[in-house]
């Protein structure tokens, strides 16, 4: 991935850094449209999509299992997570009502 950012950036510094002209940006621009669209630049993407949404999930978790029960009424109904995680918890499944 830090090979990727580094040729992208090389490229990106040729084009704003030199005269090459409409033809040479347009070249480079599907080279590396073309390069997003291989199946192994596609599955990194996903893969780091998903490490990502896993990470934040549960920082959301901590954070919500550490400071949630403190916030007031008036941040927590303004988060969508916390909101849900409010009412989940004086619903639960055992009928209790969370107090």
């Amino acid at each position: 991935m830090r090979k990727l950012t580094f040729i992208m950036g090389l490229a990106l510094g040729y084009v704003l850094g030199t005269r090459a002209g409409r033809e040479r940006y347009e070249q480079l621009r599907k080279t590396a449209r073309d390069l997003s669209q291989t199946p192994a630049v596609q599955s990194a993407t996903r893969s780091a999509k998903d490490a990502a949404g896993g990470a934040a999930g549960r920082a959301a978790d901590a954070v919500a299992g550490r400071v949630g029960d403190k916030l007031p009424t008036s941040v927590t109904d303004r988060v969508p997570y916390l909101r849900e995680r409010t009412a989940a918890a004086k619903n639960d499944a055992w009928g209790s009502t969370g107090q």
